[in-house]
Parts: structure tokens; sequence; C-alpha cells
């Protein structure tokens, strides 16, 4: 099929080979603007722009779709289906409406819970059993229109979203690939009104690690923002990031450090801090991180 493909981060990429490789043909690629990034702040383009101008894919980066020049633009494409994942602007209906079958949206959330930007990391937050991948055919709605196919798995007891982010994008690609192959014959299953939930944008001002939650409530919050934003907290006046925990039998005060390897009780229980990460350095392993940390035992982390 002739496709516009309308992607931005690293979770979209798997989605354009699996495209490529499947013999469909990319009329154009749609991204977000570069941005400035790295220490001399210059403008680098997303993962999905760079490997689209790596394949050599016509890569075009409206800052809005609303304007009738880019509405033109994209029409004048004449593509048979848009396919779009993680691309990060409002298509207005001109757009939705422009190729023949429509847009259809990869999201990574068993729809209609956890419509919205963040599903993955408000999943494993949430405590979420399961999670998938939905292939949506796109309206005018936040993530309400009906769902051509669907495959659920299985969150780990200690997955973070950077290791779901990959799980699901792999399913993601292959999903949308078997849904082009059968477009005509997918009978679109409208979403019910029962069981929507909103997976709204992390906020950095919930990333601060409140040890008086319960410690099952604190793990599922240092993996669901692990990597990005990361859940942190201070020490000395350093700000630490958590990126990976596990649930530990332990009980003190709320903060408390309670071994060597970083057992920190919670306001019920206490979590394993596994990998961390200090303010302008690589991500360690608890074990490293403590030769050069050395938080002590009965510390407060509470207290920063």
């Amino acid at each position: 099929m002739r496709i516009v493909f309308m992607g931005t981060p690293e979770f979209s990429v798997p989605v354009l080979d699996a495209l490529v490789e499947a013999g469909h043909e990319i009329a154009a690629v749609y991204s977000q603007p570069p941005r400035p990034a790295g220490r001399g702040k210059k403008d680098r383009p997303g993962p999905v722009h760079a490997r689209a101008e790596a394949l050599g894919f016509d890569v075009r980066t409206p800052v809005s779709l609303k304007t009738a020049e880019s509405q033109d633009d994209f029409a004048a494409l004449d593509a048979e289906v848009a396919v779009v994942v993680a691309y990060g602007l409002i298509l207005p209906q001109a757009i939705l409406d422009a190729p023949a079958h429509g847009c259809l949206n990869i999201h990574a959330s068993l729809l209609p819970r956890w419509r919205g930007a963040a599903p993955i990391h408000r999943a494993i937050m949430a405590g979420d059993a399961q999670t998938g991948v939905c292939i949506m055919q796109m309206e005018a709605g936040l993530d309400t229109g009906p769902v051509l196919l669907r495959e659920a798995l299985d969150i780990g007891a200690q997955e973070t979203t950077a290791q779901l982010h990959d799980r699901l994008s792999t399913i993601g690609a292959r999903l949308i690939v078997e849904a082009l192959s059968q477009l005509d014959a997918l009978t679109p299953q409208v979403q019910p009104d029962e069981g929507v939930t909103y997976a709204s944008k992390i906020d950095k001002a919930e990333a601060r690690i409140d040890w008086s939650l319960p410690a099952a409530q604190v793990d599922r919050m240092i993996r669901g923002l692990s990597p990005f934003p990361g859940a942190w907290f201070e020490h000395d006046g350093v700000r630490i990031k958590v990126l990976g925990s596990n649930c530990v039998e332990g009980a003190g005060e709320a903060g408390v450090v309670l071994s060597d390897t970083l057992h920190v009780a919670c306001g019920e229980g206490a979590v394993a801090l596994t990998r961390l990460q200090r303010a302008g350095k690589g991500a360690q392993d608890v074990d490293v991180f403590q030769r050069g940390a050395q938080i002590a035992v009965g510390t407060d982390l509470s207290k920063g």
C-alpha cells in the first residue's frame, strides 16, 4: 500500500522498519521538528526523522497541520492510508479524511484503558497485570476510535517502562503489518464506554519519591518512571534517580536506609533500590553505586 508514516520517538522506529520490510511504499514520513539536545543544545532530529533520512525518504516536520497549505500538501501525497504512532501532533479532520482508508494509530494500551500520552508509564504505575497494543481507526476524539486489532501481554513483576516499551514496540510493528494485510476484512470494534481511563503526560513534578507511600506503590512508581523522567530523591544536596527496584521485607521510619545495599523503609514495607544514577553521571547497579556514594544505614532519604 501507499502509506504516509507519522511518528517521532524511538518507539516508532521498528514500525517504520517493519512497513518497509513488508514491501509497502512510503510516500512521506512526518515527524516532530528537530529539538535542541546534547551539551551544545543544537537542534537534533528525532529517532524517526534520522531513520527515515537514512532510508532515503521524504521527511516533513511541520509545526502544525492546521493550515490549509499543510493539509493540501498532505492530501497531494495521495496515500491509501496513514500509519500514526507516537507522532505528537493533533491531526485535524482534513488530515484524518485524506487517505482512502483513513489514519490508523498504534496505541500502547488495551483501549479504552489508558487513552492519552503516557499509557506505558501509567499501566506500570497503576499496577496493571496486563497491557497491550491496539490498532485503532483514528477519529477526532482522543484515542476514541474503533479498534481493528489488539494483542495483550502480561507486565513483568520487575519490568520497567523501558523494558515494556521495547516489547510493545515490537508487537506494534508486527500488528500493523498484519492489519494492513487484511484491512478490508477487519471489522472495527467500537470502544465500550465502561473502563475508560486517561494516561496523562508525565509531569516531572510527580517524580520525587514519597517514601511514606506503601512499598508496592513506591516500587511501581520507580519502575514506571524508568528511565524517563526517573523517580528521584536527594542526598547531600545531590539529586539521585532510581531506575530499578523491587519490594523486600523490612520496616522502619519511612525513607530510612535499612541496609548497605539500599533497602529503604516505606510507609508500609520496604524497597530495594537496584539501579541508580547521580546527576551528571551514568546509571550504575547498586553495588557499584554504593562504592562511591556510600549512603549509610540510618540515613533518612526523605530529608534530602
